[in-house]
């Protein structure tokens, strides 16, 4: 059974972003200068709300987006911090981030980490930004000992998968179905292991 867990580490280091490279058979862009990829901060959290709506906006899912930028905060700076949230900051702006957390494998005994969002702005895309936001959550998994980093992709949204494949990331084929309860659902079987 794998049981998401939150370990202590120590505080972030801020990542430079690398120059990109030459994109494949998309052109030539180079990150600029002034982008750092860094931890978010309280002062961020309104800016990536934001974000994450305009992320929402894109995969075409506005209708499920009912947090707050405050039930966010609580999660990422409040005393139970569940998710980590990485910003890449250009010149004071920011115009992406990466949400994630840890995860468990029981069979491994051993931390997976989690890639909740990865969002740029769209006018910011294949100038490098997504993927340093990507090497600095890789980063931080590999500094949290974790032996994996996954994600999730809507199928229809071919040109992120055609990104991560580009970095070599590959199509999880185990077999596995994903199975979820809604928060209705959640609730009336949490509620039946309470009646008994």
């Amino acid at each position: 059974m794998n049981v998401k867990r939150r370990a202590r580490r120590p505080a972030k280091k801020e990542h430079r972003a690398p120059r990109a490279r030459a994109a494949r058979a998309v052109g030539t862009i180079e990150a600029p200068d002034k982008l750092v990829i860094r931890a978010a901060k309280p002062r961020d959290t309104k800016r990536v709300w934001e974000l994450l709506q305009g992320l929402a906006v894109y995969e075409k899912l506005e209708d499920r987006v009912t947090g707050s930028a405050q039930r966010l905060a609580r999660h990422l700076f409040g005393p139970r911090k569940i998710v980590d949230c990485l910003v890449a900051d250009e010149g004071g702006s920011l115009i992406g981030y990466a949400m994630y957390y840890l995860i468990y494998s029981s069979f491994r005994a051993q931390p997976m980490m989690w890639l909740e969002d990865l969002f740029v702005e769209p006018g910011r895309r294949g100038g490098g930004v997504g993927r340093a936001l990507l090497h600095a959550v890789a980063a931080e998994a590999k500094r949290s000992g974790c032996w994996r980093l996954s994600w999730a992709v809507l199928e229809w949204n071919q040109p992120a998968i055609g990104f991560y494949e580009s970095l070599g990331a590959r199509l999880d084929e185990g077999g596995w179905y994903v199975y979820q309860f809604d928060e209705a659902k959640l609730r009336a079987i949490a509620g039946e292991a309470s009646d008994r």
